[in-house]
């Protein structure tokens, strides 16, 4: 596990699952997010999300651009593991009794029938549909003695964010157990109901930001316009950063 621009990452897969297996066995709950682009600026402008992200297990990097940067800064290599891929992975490896939270309930309703092709025990499993109300509005009490009563240990949670970051650490002092994951879009990927994920050749050559922006225009081109202002000013601070490391 490493910190680049300000984010925990683990970028080992292996890893990844590892550490869920093992929080499992402990008292307690946790939380990882799923750092993507609108993450990444996010955290570097706001401390106190920067907390929220950083105060669960780790980020694992749904970014394909921040393996580049970090590869043109630091000579590391690493690939991304967006939130679609680690949902799959763990929907379609079966271990685990697992609670699906947030979005439309037509969109849940799609979900679990996608889903169950994928894992035939999803077909018992709750899909609970969240009010829509601002993240200090929730019963977090409420939510997770639903949870304990349900008996799921990954809890899916898709908000969108920075909402369903903060959201999953009010949740956690409530929680006697359970790994919170917060994939956003991919409950909407796997429902086929909305936006299908970018073709893999999108995906391998950077592109799935352009799949994005023609699916909802208004809203991805906000958040790639934001990105696009603050990224001059990361890399420069990711490079300091180094600098400074190296002469400590």
């Amino acid at each position: 596990m490493k910190s680049y621009f300000n984010i925990r990452y683990e970028m080992d897969r292996g890893r990844v699952h590892d550490a869920i297996a093992e929080q499992l066995t402990k008292p307690g709950s946790d939380y990882i997010c799923v750092a993507d682009g609108t993450i990444l600026t996010v955290v570097n402008k706001d401390k106190d999300y920067r907390e929220v992200v950083n105060g669960g297990m780790f980020s694992i990097c749904d970014s394909s651009y921040v393996p580049l940067y970090i590869k043109w800064l630091y000579g590391e290599r690493y690939g991304q593991y967006c939130g679609s891929e680690i949902f799959k992975d763990i929907v379609s490896g079966g271990k685990y009794r697992m609670i699906f939270l947030g979005t439309q309930q037509n969109i849940l309703d799609g979900l679990k029938a996608n889903l169950a092709k994928l894992n035939p025990e999803v077909v018992n499993m709750t899909f609970s549909e969240l009010p829509f109300r601002k993240v200090d509005e929730f019963d977090y009490e409420g939510i997770a003695d639903m949870i304990e009563k349900d008996g799921a240990e990954i809890i899916w949670i898709a908000l969108g964010a920075p909402k369903q970051e903060i959201f999953m650490s009010r949740l956690k002092p409530h929680l006697k157990h359970g790994v919170m994951i917060a994939v956003g879009a991919a409950f909407k990927f796997y429902s086929g109901v909305s936006s299908n994920r970018a073709p893999r050749w999108m995906v391998r050559h950077h592109f799935e930001f352009v799949h994005r922006i023609l699916k909802e225009p208004k809203k991805q081109l906000k958040r790639c316009s934001m990105m696009v202002f603050t990224l001059p000013k990361l890399l420069w601070q990711e490079r300091k950063r180094k600098k400074d490391n190296m002469n400590n």
